[in-house]
């Protein structure tokens, strides 16, 4: 697996929120790793960046700390926003038109409209 340099800095921005944010909050890792189903190990691995969550333990952090899920991870959503944002300037032709895909260029319109809306200046030119 090819790992760029910007999923590097994301997950070290993410790693480095998530241990601000456990110290915020007053917990140990231990704590942290209680509450997560799993131990304190395992907080390690977050905050070491040598791993990324789950989607159930992100939202068990969420529910932790009391933060959204996407402020909670904003680094992690601003990598996806811009691959996504990328592969849909690359879309394949539409295929015939057919009752099963006649939403397509409304949702991928959609998805587009969101994706500028979401990061501003990164998708708007």
């Amino acid at each position: 697996m090819v790992i760029s340099n910007n999923h590097v800095l994301m997950q070290n921005d993410f790693s480095l929120d998530l241990k601000t944010t456990r110290k915020q909050a007053g917990l140990t890792q231990k704590d942290c790793g209680h509450l997560l189903g799993g131990s304190e190990s395992r907080i390690k691995q977050l905050e070491g960046g040598t791993r990324l969550p789950t989607l159930p333990e992100m939202c068990t952090l969420s529910l932790i700390y009391g933060r959204s899920f996407e402020c909670l991870f904003t680094p992690l959503f601003a990598d996806v926003r811009k691959r996504l944002g990328k592969r849909l300037g690359t879309m394949p032709d539409a295929p015939k038109k057919s009752i099963r895909n006649f939403n397509r260029k409304d949702t991928l319109d959609a998805l587009a409209e969101r994706l500028l809306e979401e990061a501003g200046p990164l998708y708007g030119g």
